[in-house]
């Protein structure tokens, strides 16, 4: 049963080969995003090197199956060791970079100068490897969190907030300076199976949840950006496809719906699950505009939230049939 289940969630987001000329370096690869986008471009038989700080591949695992997750080209490496990034890009012959890597924020909280290292300099790396190398094909990962910067807004501002504005400014002077061009997105709430973790990863785990057959109440109400992980991936990969002129950013939102309505339809697909919200309406903007996104970059698919629900809820009952099911998230 190996590969029967993940062909089906990756399959509406397959591209053709002939989009890239060469390999696809993404760096985060361990992560759920980045395991999206290694299992989409796999899948579609594009060539990808996948790093990642350690061998853990079982968020690609879930997508791919354990053996295609063997089979990616996957190399252990440190975003903050710019000679081992410029020798995998370069020994690769990396044609395009989609740099997910990075500690989010409760992890720069904890330790400041590690997230800085991490999330500031490691994109410093990507984008001086592009430089070095003549990559004119990279797509990076901003965050929301960037927009509560300036101080004085409606938003909490975070050390990684921080960081992640850091990049977008060191991307421009990247292509002012020097003409390496580059695309950043700033990505949702994202859902789908792969998200495991973080404080935005519960409607996901409400959905797992009731396909074990656990009682989950998610700590929040109200309206979320449901952000199909697949289509996430689709976005960057879109992202990194072309040649772009400038540093453009933009944001990266789903669907603006409400956390009840979503676990309404797992309640359809589950009648027994034992699923639930409550609490306040969750502290992030949930209705960005990524209009501007799909009018730069070429086609991806939109995800509905009925779509995306039941595509998440049918992979984790695959997965449970196939004896795969991860423990849910503590």
């Amino acid at each position: 049963m190996d590969g029967h289940m993940e062909n089906n969630l990756l399959d509406k987001f397959l591209i053709d080969n002939s989009r890239f000329d060469g390999t696809v370096m993404v760096t985060g690869a361990g992560g759920c995003i980045g395991a999206w986008v290694v299992a989409i471009l796999q899948r579609s038989g594009v060539s990808v090197l996948a790093l990642d700080l350690s061998e853990d591949r079982r968020r690609a695992a879930l997508l791919l199956g354990e053996d295609g997750a063997a089979s990616l080209n996957w190399r252990a490496c440190d975003i903050t060791d710019f000679t081992a990034l410029h020798k995998l890009a370069e020994t690769h012959n990396a044609s395009a970079i989609i740099h997910l890597a990075g500690l989010q924020v409760p992890f720069c909280a904890a330790n400041p100068a590690l997230g800085a290292r991490v999330n500031v300099e490691g994109t410093i790396n990507i984008l001086q490897v592009a430089r070095e190398l003549g990559i004119k094909r990279n797509a990076y990962a901003s965050s929301i969190a960037s927009l509560a910067l300036p101080p004085g807004g409606p938003y909490k501002e975070t050390l990684y907030g921080a960081y992640k504005l850091a990049n977008e400014h060191s991307a421009f002077v990247y292509w002012s300076d020097w003409q390496v061009p580059s695309i950043g997105l700033r990505p949702n709430v994202v859902y789908g199976v792969a998200r495991d973790q973080g404080m935005s990863s519960k409607n996901t785990t409400a959905i797992h949840a009731a396909v074990a057959g656990s009682r989950y109440e998610i700590p929040y109400t109200g309206n979320y950006s449901w952000l199909y992980a697949g289509e996430a991936a689709a976005a960057f990969i879109a992202a990194a496809s072309f040649e772009p002129e400038g540093a453009p950013v933009f944001d990266l939102n789903g669907r603006c719906e409400r956390l009840e309505d979503g676990l309404a339809i797992v309640k359809e697909l589950a009648h027994d699950a034992d699923v639930s919200c409550s609490g306040p309406e969750f502290p992030f903007p949930a209705d960005l505009d990524e209009s501007a996104l799909r009018a730069f970059v070429p086609e991806y698919p939109s995800i509905s939230l009925r779509e995306g629900v039941v595509d998440t809820f049918n992979g984790f009952a695959a997965l449970k049939a196939e004896g795969r099911l991860p423990l849910l998230p503590e």
